[in-house]
């Protein structure tokens, strides 16, 4: 009997947290998603790559890898200067999902994203690309960040 109370008791303890103010932190994951946005817009990336945590991790191109604080910035930095943003707008709503204890979520995301950068000749050149990519989402001391983002594109 003693047995089945312990099993009990634990299978209880790994139910979900009932506490968690699963609506809150929907609005919050929502709004570093629109910040994103202002971010490429205003080509800040400071901004974006600070709300990436510390051991972010990026699956891109058949690639696993942990680009540092510093490897981040100038990517996006350099990624930013490059291109003018036309359009980086969801094709869909966001799905996002929580851990019981809301903290950890992941959010998966369909995105269109219209570029316009000078080409090799000095034209104008207009890009549509239709990305879906997953993100994973940690909530620290310091609010939520991105840890892991898995990306792909049509």
């Amino acid at each position: 009997m003693n047995k089945f109370i312990c099993i009990l008791l634990l299978l209880q303890s790994c139910g979900s947290d009932t506490s968690a103010d699963y609506e809150k932190e929907k609005k919050a994951i929502l709004q570093l998603e629109k910040a994103q946005r202002e971010y490429h817009f205003q080509k800040n990336a400071e901004a974006f790559s600070g709300i990436l945590s510390d051991s972010f991790l990026s699956i891109n191109k058949g690639v696993v890898s942990m680009p540092s604080k510093k490897e981040n910035y100038g990517r996006f930095s350099s990624y930013f200067s490059s291109v003018k943003f036309i359009k980086w707008d969801d094709a869909k709503e966001p799905v996002i999902r929580f851990s019981n204890d809301a903290s950890i979520a992941y959010v998966t995301v369909q995105k269109e994203v219209i570029t316009e950068q000078t080409g090799e000749n000095g034209g104008i050149v207009i890009d549509t690309t239709h990305f879906a990519w997953l993100s994973i989402y940690k909530k620290g001391t310091d609010g939520w960040k991105i840890d892991c983002v898995a990306s792909t594109n049509k």
